[in-house]
């Protein structure tokens, strides 16, 4: 891939008590990195050499002033390298969640989403960042999507996707009591959450994706006697969504559903709640998963299992999530872009 085919893809550091900087130093130490991107990194200088440090590894950088600067660069073997000061070492205490390593990520990351915005980059991949600490920090939304939703003037559905090797999983509601996923399900709902997660998936690369939309009620509800949102709700969602050619299927029972994915019939799955996919996909391989900020107008990717602050400085963070998700950008990267070329 040369350098005018490579998306840009900006790296964040993530968290600076947590394992973020470690992780990208070692994603970055793998030669073929740069194979798959016009790779930015983006962060302060001294948590780039402490995850370095930590990682125990060295990894050569070329130097640039500005994010507009990236997709220009004739070079595209080492990544670039764009030097923040957002948060001093003596502000953080490793492994511990704090507002000025929240406000650092804000930082960074508003300033990734202000390049996308001016068309400089084509896709974000960030390390794990801390809720709390980012609320801490000055964060006045439920989570870092609703931010990045907001921030970017999102005004249609957007949700985050759930990804573990081939299979992706999204949700009809999210962060809510269980006790209200019920009322949360609607027609349009499911069908804006199964549209968003289809399309996406083309933009990962599969042309037409097999997806499958999950029921409520133990057992599909049988037949009503254990509710009816399978009927009067789910159903009809799937039969309007097959009318706009949309070859989904369903609805299943949830206790099946995931075998039916593993035994590779299906390449994304809709859930109606929360637990109902996490459960499954963190069971199916937690160290491997990835988060993906559906419905922007820019991929975000960032590993699924957090900051890990118990480990944070002990130079054993596993890089296999942060690699899949950094995969996953550029593939969606690379489509973003073309849309515009």
């Amino acid at each position: 891939m040369n350098m005018q085919q490579k998306p840009v893809v900006a790296l964040t550091l993530g968290d600076p008590a947590g394992i973020g900087a470690e992780l990208i130093a070692r994603l970055l130490a793998r030669p073929q990195a740069c194979e798959h991107a016009n790779i930015v990194l983006v962060g302060d200088a001294w948590l780039w050499s402490e995850g370095q440090r930590v990682a125990g590894v060295s990894v050569p950088t070329q130097s640039v002033d500005s994010l507009a600067a990236v997709r220009c660069r004739a070079d595209t073997r080492l990544p670039a390298w764009l030097a923040m000061n957002t948060v001093r070492p003596e502000q953080v205490t490793v492994g511990q969640a704090g507002a000025a390593g929240g406000a650092s990520v804000l930082r960074v990351l508003n300033a990734c989403m202000d390049s996308a915005r001016d068309g400089e980059i084509d896709a974000i991949c960030f390390a794990p960042l801390n809720k709390f600490a980012m609320k801490q920090g000055g964060l006045r939304h439920d989570d870092e999507l609703h931010h990045f939703a907001q921030y970017l003037g999102v005004t249609g559905y957007f949700c985050e996707f759930n990804t573990l090797g081939e299979l992706w999983t999204s949700r009809v509601s999210s962060h809510i009591p269980l006790k209200s996923a019920a009322a949360a399900l609607s027609v349009d709902g499911i069908k804006a959450a199964t549209r968003l997660i289809y399309r996406s998936l083309q933009a990962n690369g599969i042309a037409e994706p097999r997806v499958a939309v999950a029921a409520f009620n133990p057992h599909g509800g049988d037949g009503g006697t254990c509710g009816r949102e399978e009927i009067d709700i789910i159903a009809p969602a799937v039969q309007q969504l097959n009318e706009e050619g949309l070859a989904v299927q369903g609805p299943f029972p949830a206790d099946t559903i995931f075998l039916k994915a593993q035994a590779g019939q299906f390449q994304a799955i809709v859930t109606m709640y929360h637990d109902q996919g996490q459960i499954a996909i963190k069971l199916l391989g937690f160290s491997r998963g990835v988060t993906v900020q559906g419905g922007l107008p820019i991929p975000i990717t960032t590993p699924a299992h957090g900051t890990a602050y118990d480990i944070a400085g002990q130079g054993r963070a596993n890089v296999d999530a942060t690699w899949q998700a950094f995969l996953i950008a550029c593939r969606m990267g690379a489509s973003h872009r073309a849309t515009f070329v």
